[in-house]
């Protein structure tokens, strides 16, 4: 947009917009989501568009009010203008991607190439009794847009592949790795590495759980999936086969891989880098391993 434009823009944003007070009684200016709607048809922008201009002017958008003191508008506009890559939209994945649709992030790239089935309705976020069979990309993208229509959803409804991997994080900002198998895993991490983007890895097995964020010039990128697969040096056969997955632990690694995803975009907090965190959330034990 050019600067006339903008100003243009400002100038209908400040008129819809009012003061609001937070249950603790804080003042802030906020703008309801039907009015950023309306301006961003007159003037042919997406919501997302309209919501970076309010909080430009530290105007907040209505949904994002709550976010309101532990971000600021700056910090809330950073996540509006991020891209995250998030691998895999089962267990873990579904979880991640409802959590940064719902905090804001404005754009979301979805990758799966399967389907949802009756397995998958312990844990998964996206799956119920009506989205058994469909595909997971097609479900999770239509549930993001009705929780958050301000985001952009692009799909890819493929396997993680040598061919593809550079293409899928393309132009990402962070990439979290939701995968559920090494070799896969090991794909990702190459292509991030080529590509400097940062990833967020997570893994779960039971009640434990793992999450480090790895960054292309970490040493960690190349040793945390060294020597890995099981004893008989079977790759696939991976601990969340074996073990299982109760609905409890994707919901809480994903929130740390969630978690991990805003310190790197905002440049903030205390990452898991260069440390992995190893929980088991039954025995209450947390670990960190050094890479």
């Amino acid at each position: 947009m050019n600067t006339g434009f903008n100003e243009i823009i400002l100038k209908e944003i400040h008129a819809r917009s009012f003061n609001s007070e937070d249950p603790s009684g804080r003042s802030a200016s906020v703008i309801h989501e039907s009015d950023a709607r309306q301006i961003a048809g007159k003037f042919n922008r997406s919501l997302n568009d309209i919501y970076i201009a309010s909080l430009a002017s530290d105007i907040w958008p209505q949904r994002y009010i709550r976010n309101h003191d532990t971000l600021n508008s700056q910090e809330q506009s950073k996540l509006a203008r991020a891209r995250v890559a998030v691998i895999g939209c089962g267990g873990l994945g579904g979880h991640v991607l409802l959590m940064l649709s719902r905090l804001g992030s404005g754009s979301l790239v979805v990758v799966d190439p399967d389907t949802f089935d009756e397995s998958n309705l312990n844990r998964q976020a996206f799956a119920n009794s009506d989205t058994i069979g469909m595909h997971k990309t097609i479900v999770a993208a239509t549930d993001i847009k009705s929780i958050n229509p301000a985001v952009t959803v692009k799909q890819f409804q493929s396997a993680l592949n040598n061919s593809n991997a550079s293409q899928i994080i393309n132009d990402s900002d962070v990439v979290v790795d939701a995968l559920d198998n090494i070799a896969d895993r090991k794909i990702l991490t190459s292509a991030c590495c080529q590509k400097k983007i940062p990833i967020v890895h997570g893994a779960i097995a039971g009640f434990e759980g793992q999450v480090i964020s790895i960054f292309p010039e970490d040493g960690g990128y190349n040793d945390l999936f060294d020597n890995s697969g099981d004893k008989n040096n079977h790759p696939d056969m991976n601990a969340e086969l074996l073990m299982g997955v109760p609905s409890i632990t994707p919901v809480f690694i994903a929130s740390l891989q969630a978690m991990e995803v805003v310190k790197i975009l905002l440049n903030r907090g205390n990452l898991f880098s260069q440390r992995m965190l190893y929980s088991d959330i039954e025995l209450g034990e947390f670990n960190y391993f050094d890479f």
